[in-house]
């Protein structure tokens, strides 16, 4: 018998101390739901509470969608992670260092897509993406990808991580590689095979009225600040964004972490990937000699983890003292989204709120550890 009366009395106590204007969450042990739970408002200033079916901009808890899809496409034969992405996406011959005339001496390979280390960065106000647009509002995903080719890369790809716009390239490659659109594909291998009715990367005007409301947390009044039901990560309506772009709900999105908490089966059954394409997805790939994946950026909730392809993978246990086993592995969103993972344990978290800026370093470990302390 599960006992989550703690969780629970944090998330009415801590979360609403934060700030958060509601939240939801649910949990599975091998397949079953053992937690679910939601409240706050849907819509603070109007009174409207949370019910549980709500709809979300999950931001970067899209990538490890993205990633899943693409992994897909690799089973299938379409591209090996050691092929230039340039035999697939010809403008990223050649590329050189950004704000240079130096080309890299190396090559971005498909691999670096997957595991962040091909040189991009995460400027979706650059003057390249910029004229994209404005020469083709409705922004196509491979004209984009052209855009970020222009950008040029930080750094040698291959030699260290940096989060970037390389999920949103890998969606290009995905594309090329299959000769369907992204969210075509996506929608083909991973959302209606599991049954995910809900998730889309085109949100209906339906949809969007049923989201959420959104906001942003404001550190100078120290109050969450009304926001418009807009993903600035979207580019236009044309644009598959394989880095932000998935709208959903918390049911659903629990299908798909589902599916990889069982090595690839969902609840229904069906299968979107095999156990040794989940276990390659949550290997550790930093390069060697890079710096610890907790030092290549501020989020406290990536001590004990690398990153693997998409996804961060928990790799050991130090000073993060968290519970979980070593291999969960997930990822979260910019509105405070999170995904956690757990084959050995056969554990799945998703918790979803609405408000950017979030601070959620420490809600969502603590989440995790009272889910992990609770189910032995």
């Amino acid at each position: 018998m599960y006992t989550f009366s703690a969780l629970k009395n944090y998330m009415d106590t801590i979360l609403v101390k934060e700030k958060v204007p509601g939240f939801d969450l649910r949990v599975l042990h091998k397949g079953n739901e053992v937690f679910s739970y939601h409240a706050g408002y849907n819509d603070k200033e109007n009174k409207i509470p949370m019910k549980g079916n709500e709809y979300y901009y999950i931001y970067s808890a899209s990538k490890p969608i993205c990633c899943a899809a693409a992994l897909h496409a690799f089973e299938e034969g379409k591209f090996l992670m050691g092929h230039p992405l340039w035999w697939y996406l010809p403008e990223f011959k050649d590329i050189k260092f950004r704000g240079t005339d130096t080309p890299i001496k190396g090559e971005i390979l498909i691999h670096d897509l997957f595991t962040m280390t091909a040189g991009f960065n995460y400027d979706c106000e650059s003057k390249e993406i910029k004229e994209a647009v404005k020469n083709n509002p409705k922004a196509p995903t491979r004209e984009i990808a052209k855009a970020i080719a222009k950008m040029g890369v930080d750094f040698e790809p291959g030699t260290r991580w940096q989060y970037s716009l390389c999920h949103d390239v890998l969606a290009a490659l995905v594309e090329v590689a299959t000769g369907i659109k992204f969210a075509d594909y996506v929608k083909k291998v991973i959302f209606e095979p599991l049954g995910m009715t809900n998730s889309t990367y085109h949100p209906t005007k339906e949809m969007i009225d049923s989201m959420c409301q959104q906001y942003r947390f404001n550190y100078s009044t120290g109050e969450p600040d009304r926001i418009e039901k807009t993903n600035s990560y979207i580019f236009g309506p044309d644009y598959d964004s394989g880095g932000a772009g998935v709208t959903t709900t918390v049911d659903d999105y629990v299908k798909f972490a589902y599916a990889m908490t069982n090595y690839g089966v969902g609840l229904n059954g069906a299968r979107i990937l095999s156990k040794a394409t989940v276990n390659l997805m949550r290997t550790n790939t930093l390069p060697v000699g890079s710096q610890k994946f907790e030092d290549c950026n501020s989020w406290m909730s990536n001590r004990e983890y690398g990153y693997g392809f998409g996804v961060r993978t928990k790799i050991g246990v130090g000073r993060g003292g968290n519970l979980t086993s070593i291999g969960e592995f997930g990822w979260d969103g910019a509105a405070g989204f999170m995904v956690s993972i757990d084959p050995e344990k056969q554990i799945t978290i998703v918790y979803a709120q609405q408000m950017l800026n979030p601070q959620h370093d420490c809600t969502h470990n603590k989440i995790k550890n009272f889910v992990n302390q609770i189910i032995e």
